[in-house]
C-alpha cells in the first residue's frame, strides 16, 4: 500500500528545506565559515529526520501488506 499522503507531504517539505540549507551552506563556505557550518549542521539534522521517515514508511508498508 501507499504511505499516507500526509507523510509524503512532510517528506517533500523536509527535502526541499534540506536542499535549501545545503545550497546556503555551499554559498556561505567562502564568505562566512561559521554560517556555513550552522547551515550544514541543520541540514544534517533534517537528513536524519528524513531517514527516520523513510524507515517508518518502509515498516508501515510491511504492516499494511500483512
Amino acid at each position: 500500500m501507499k504511505p499516507p499522503r500526509k507523510i509524503l507531504d512532510h517528506q517533500n517539505k523536509l527535502l526541499s528545506r534540506y536542499k535549501r540549507l545545503i545550497e546556503q551552506a555551499y554559498n556561505f563556505r567562502q564568505t562566512d565559515s561559521a554560517l556555513s557550518d550552522i547551515s550544514e549542521f541543520q541540514a544534517i539534522k533534517l537528513l536524519h529526520k528524513l531517514n527516520k521517515l523513510k524507515y517508518l514508511n518502509r515498516d508501515l508498508g510491511r504492516i499494511q501488506q500483512n
